[in-house]
């Protein structure tokens, strides 16, 4: 058989395998070959060579590839070699081109661990809950800002929760706020992956940002005291402890879970939070009511000595964990709805701006480092800044002067009744409030013995 020779389907399905492997080179396309292994597999493959290295890219396998079908891409690769390119070198760089699976784990390795562990956890969680599913096989340079937008726009959206009581699916429940999260986490994300050379450009900057309705659930004081009288009821003393704390302080639930003894000085009544405890990682010194110091000082009576948790949980050596069941249960046996253990820190805002506190005094109490995040709270001053411009209008507005002259009411327009003569002890027309024993037949008998009026 000649070295060299127009590839057909006959010559290529009479190719026999040998002792070795060989191969068949086409007459047509210089470096298109066949080759032929020992275990009779039939290859096309283009040798060519670049910087002085011999090259050879694999086409694919006959028969899935027809012998026409292969010259022609036999002829593609040729004229890409033609223009000094590389087909098996792109190739290569192709297959260590970062997909988004790998960009979610370098940024899962080098990244988070820089942040709080809960942050940590809400980010993996969202990561590959919502972004893996969908991203998982594609090249990072693939990504679009379309495809950021079109997923943010799916998880906004919400999705079918089966209900466990009725077996069946619910309607989805928007949720905005976890899609403008996700859309910062991408933005972050693909920020890094610029600087980690796995792409140009960043998809996610300037991603549509959905409308937040910040929550403002206040507890009333009825609602204050229900809850008061259901923690003093129950017999947990420990989560009831937990929930006074958040309430007395306005501090998060984080925060009061971490709280260690020794944070406390109850001399001069005031609470040392590390900034490994606070969620804007910056130490804070919050005074404490008396109150709050004898809670502190019931639980030290019940603590053992060698346990530095203000609230021991149920594994030993570590704080209180699980709220959410007990307050679920505090909320039922108060008759209150809708209120997460978090809303307790407004209601202590609340109550502050109720007793006339400032925003700064507030921020501060909070913990807040930023003055536009107290600002939440500034709608709440209405009232008493309404009552100050009230009080201002009634210095200014003018009062009529009393007169010394005796008043008397004019008479009946009805022709039913005739207008009687007045004295000083003459009934008086009345229709404003009156006492029941004194009132009768629309009439309001009044004694005065100098000048009429109508009774305050």
């Amino acid at each position: 058989m000649p070295s060299r020779q127009r590839f057909t389907e006959k010559i290529a399905r009479n190719a026999t395998r040998g002792v070795r492997q060989y191969q068949l080179f086409d007459s047509v396309v210089p470096g298109f070959a066949l080759v032929i292994y020992k275990s009779g597999t039939k290859a096309f493959n283009v040798s060519y060579r670049v910087n002085g290295r011999q090259r050879r890219y694999t086409i694919g396998q006959w028969p899935a590839w027809s012998v026409v079908a292969a010259r022609e891409r036999a002829k593609t690769i040729r004229r890409e070699i033609e223009l000094d390119c590389d087909p098996l070198g792109n190739r290569e760089a192709e297959r260590v081109v970062p997909r988004v699976s790998d960009l979610i784990e370098r940024y899962i390795d080098e990244h988070l661990p820089k942040l709080a562990a809960r942050n940590q956890a809400d980010q993996i969680s969202m990561l590959t809950k919502l972004v893996l599913p969908q991203w998982k096989n594609l090249l990072v340079r693939e990504i679009s800002p379309a495809d950021v937008n079109k997923l943010l726009s799916n998880v906004a959206a919400g999705r079918h929760r089966p209900t466990k009581k009725l077996k069946r699916r619910s309607k989805p429940k928007s949720t905005p706020i976890r899609a403008n999260r996700l859309g910062e986490i991408l933005r972050k994300m693909f920020n890094l992956s610029v600087q980690w050379k796995m792409r140009p450009d960043n998809p996610a900057q300037g991603f549509h940002k959905r409308l937040e309705n910040a929550r403002e659930r206040f507890l009333s004081l009825d609602e204050i005291n229900r809850l008061s009288e259901a923690l003093e009821n129950s017999k947990d003393k420990r989560g009831a402890d937990v929930i006074r704390l958040c309430l007395l302080t306005g501090s998060r639930l984080g925060e009061v879970r971490f709280a260690r003894f020794e944070q406390f000085n109850l001399e001069l009544l005031t609470w040392f939070k590390p900034a490994t405890n606070t969620k804007q990682k910056r130490i804070h010194r919050l005074p404490i009511s008396p109150e709050v110091a004898d809670l502190v000082r019931r639980r030290q009576s019940v603590v053992s000595e060698d346990c530095p948790w203000l609230f021991p949980g149920d594994v030993s050596g570590q704080p209180v964990h699980e709220m959410r069941r007990y307050w679920q249960g505090i909320l039922k046996q108060a008759e209150i709805c809708d209120v997460r253990i978090h809303d307790l820190r407004h209601t202590f805002a609340s109550l502050l701006v109720s007793g006339g506190a400032s925003l700064e005094v507030i921020g501060r109490l909070l913990g807040h480092t930023q003055m536009s995040t107290t600002q939440r709270y500034a709608h709440l001053m209405e009232s008493p800044l309404r009552e100050s411009v009230n009080a201002v209008a009634g210095y200014v507005t003018a009062k009529p002067r009393r007169s010394t002259q005796q008043v008397v009411p004019p008479p009946p327009t009805s022709p039913i009744f005739s207008a009687p003569t007045l004295t000083a002890n003459s009934p008086v027309p009345f229709s404003g409030p009156a006492k029941e024993a004194e009132y009768g037949g629309g009439w309001y008998s009044y004694q005065a013995p100098l000048r009429l009026q109508r009774p305050q």
